[in-house]
């Protein structure tokens, strides 16, 4: 089986990286807000995790957004523990990139983030974004409680219709109760702040999230 096709399908757990215990050292402090990136946070914030892609682009989307505490990259929903970008790129660890959010239930409800998680990317494109393509680039929402999870799949179904509306695909993101999230290598935290001319390939459908 060539390279191309491994990428493209999730591995089985005998083909799986092996991985490591050690996890992965980060900075303390998030480069644009200045907050904390790893717990403990304060009681009124809450966490989202969203895969739309790249997660470069995708954690600015968020971080720019008011109400938004913290965000971090990192990689989740597959089997290898604590695997490097490298091991994700083979597409033999399984793992999603993904962004979490931490967020001021305040200031920010989680049917917000949702509108922003659909508007902004193609869930439509299976193991891809764009030109991006292999199991770490596939739509996916990560819940956290009940609420969340409950909140996501209504959430599904109203974009769904509006994008049969617009004679466009199916959508094929994945939604399930948040697996281990993995931090990513300093280097990709915050990293369109670190470098402004840096990749991005976030792209929505134009199609809006219905109000």
């Amino acid at each position: 089986m060539d390279f191309v096709s491994i990428k493209m399908r999730l591995p089985e757990a005998h083909e799986a990286l092996p991985g490591r215990s050690e996890k992965m050292p980060v900075s303390v402090s998030h480069a644009v807000t200045g907050q904390p990136m790893q717990p403990p946070f304060p009681d009124h914030i809450h966490m989202a995790m969203f895969g739309m892609g790249c997660f470069w682009g995708v954690e600015r989307k968020f971080w720019q957004l008011a109400g938004v505490f913290s965000s971090a990259v990192g990689y989740a929903a597959g089997l290898t523990p604590n695997p490097s970008y490298d091991e994700v790129c083979t597409g033999r660890t399984g793992h999603n990139e993904v962004v979490l959010v931490m967020f001021d239930s305040q200031q920010l409800s989680y049917v917000d983030l949702l509108k922003v998680f659909w508007q902004s990317h193609n869930p439509t494109q299976g193991m891809r974004q764009g030109n991006d393509k292999g199991t770490q680039y596939r739509s996916g929402i990560y819940t956290f409680n009940e609420d969340q999870l409950a909140c996501a799949r209504a959430s599904q179904q109203v974009y769904a219709q509006a994008l049969k509306q617009a004679q466009l695909g199916e959508i094929t993101t994945e939604i399930m109760p948040a697996p281990t999230f993995y931090y990513a290598e300093d280097y990709h935290q915050q990293y369109l702040a670190k470098n402004p001319n840096g990749y991005c390939g976030l792209a929505g459908t134009g199609i809006p999230f219905p109000e």
